[in-house]
């Protein structure tokens, strides 16, 4: 059984159908990618599964329990944890403040949390190992507004493992980032790879390529294709594509 499914997914706004009998299927400890051209329904996807938008037909499952409709808060709490495409940090709280606050032990303790997290040696040692992971551990006392770009991307999935997520999605992480960037985030992804399930949705497609155990490839809000990377090279979506041109 997946670790998380969604069967027959069907959204419209309006008279637009945006996602149209969407099936698809993430292994535990596996990394999947969603691709597909701008427009293709692919955050619209994310969405659904992650509990933003409801569908009007189809289901989303989590380790076979329905979990369509679901609020993203209680979507979370089952262990499901999001990047967003656009990053939220708190720009004025230091690099360790932001992973600090996201903590479950932190978020429990409710009033004035970032002083008990500074107090609480656990809770120290915890950012400061989710830090050291996200390749931070340097910055942790600076402020996240001063972060370059890319380490405001790996400071937000620092923040995403803070809260100790079974599955991971990222929504277009290489967004904004240049070579080095991109090669960095493709070192922490492959880093974390194993220890939980991935999902990643994403535009550059010899990124995901390089990445991805499997990806499904949306188009016109349907899933076109789906397979192992080495095997969608031969398919005739990809081969119209800049994948097509990929050694």
């Amino acid at each position: 059984m997946p670790l998380f499914e969604a069967k027959d997914l069907h959204l419209r706004f309006g008279d637009r159908v945006v996602l149209e009998s969407v099936s698809l299927a993430f292994e535990a400890g596996q990394l999947s990618g969603i691709m597909g051209p701008n427009g293709a329904g692919k955050t619209t996807c994310f969405n659904v599964l992650t509990g933003r938008y409801k569908p009007n037909r189809g289901q989303v499952l989590w380790q076979g329990d329905d979990i369509t409709g679901k609020s993203p808060q209680d979507i979370a709490r089952l262990g499901i944890a999001r990047s967003f495409q656009l990053m939220n940090l708190f720009d004025e709280f230091t690099v360790f403040e932001n992973i600090a606050i996201a903590l479950p032990g932190t978020r429990r303790r409710g009033h004035d949390m970032i002083a008990q997290a500074y107090a609480d040696s656990a809770l120290v040692d915890e950012a400061h190992s989710i830090l050291e992971k996200v390749g931070l551990a340097g910055r942790a006392d600076d402020e996240a507004k001063s972060l370059s770009y890319g380490a405001r991307r790996a400071l937000e999935i620092g923040v995403a493992l803070a809260c100790r997520p079974k599955l991971l999605f990222l929504d277009e992480p290489t967004a904004g980032l240049g070579s080095d960037g991109r090669a960095r985030l493709a070192d922490l992804i492959l880093q974390l790879k194993g220890d939980l399930t991935i999902v990643i949705i994403e535009h550059d497609m010899e990124f995901l390529f390089s990445l991805a155990d499997e990806i499904s490839v949306i188009h016109w809000g349907q899933v076109i294709a789906r397979g192992a990377p080495a095997a969608l090279k031969t398919n005739p979506w990809v081969e119209a594509s800049n994948l097509g041109r990929l050694n």
